[in-house]
């Protein structure tokens, strides 16, 4: 995978807003790209973060990795992974 485009988000947005529940729209999102990581976390966690994508009270945050270290990145095209987060 070599990243993602506006659009990509865009119909991933779709997807993990209209879940009825996080993991839910992670398993969606797998399903429809299994080549596309996808991580589920605490937003606590991401709070120090800027997200790519908010679709109501969830989160979507790029992320990206270089060798075996991920990053959160802002980055569009070198995004490799979506990291969800809900309030």
């Amino acid at each position: 995978m070599s990243g993602v485009s506006a659009e990509y988000l865009s119909r991933a947005g779709e997807v993990i807003g209209s879940a009825g529940t996080l993991r839910e729209a992670a398993a969606l999102w797998r399903a429809r790209d299994p080549a596309m990581r996808v991580l589920v976390v605490d937003a606590l966690d991401m709070r120090d973060e800027t997200a790519a994508l908010q679709v109501g009270p969830r989160r979507v945050y790029l992320a990206t990795r270089n060798g075996h270290c991920w990053s959160v990145t802002d980055q569009i095209a070198s995004a490799t992974a979506l990291i969800l987060t809900q309030d």
